[in-house]
């Protein structure tokens, strides 16, 4: 079994920074992509950044320049470092990770990024 803990989020007024973690434990041989969701009050979840085992990444246009996703694969952890923040980023962050072998993914259990203008 897999579990993924997330950390880092928290208020934030317009233009500051966040940071957020997300590390996984149990049983892994290897992870292929991680990535960021992020799902606003009344809205879909969507993808806001991923990255390869390869560290290939890609954005959502909305977050382009501002957001930058990292990952330690020693100690499967992903990161999401969030600059310049709106308050259009406002939602709860899930990290998911896709199990290389098995193609299983995992999700985390959400973090609140909460941005005041």
């Amino acid at each position: 079994q897999v579990q993924l803990v997330e950390s880092g989020g928290g208020l934030v007024q317009v233009g500051g920074s966040l940071r957020l973690s997300c590390a996984a434990s149990g049983t892994i041989i290897s992870i292929d992509t991680m990535a960021w969701y992020r799902q606003a009050p009344g809205k879909q979840r969507e993808l806001v950044a991923i990255i390869t085992r390869s560290s290939s990444t890609n954005y959502a246009d909305s977050v382009k320049g501002r957001f930058t996703i990292s990952r330690d694969n020693a100690k499967n952890t992903v990161y999401l470092q969030m600059n310049s923040l709106k308050p259009e980023d406002t939602a709860v962050y899930y990290c998911n990770f896709k199990m290389f072998v098995s193609g299983r993914n995992y999700w985390g259990q959400g973090t609140q990024v909460s941005v005041s203008s």
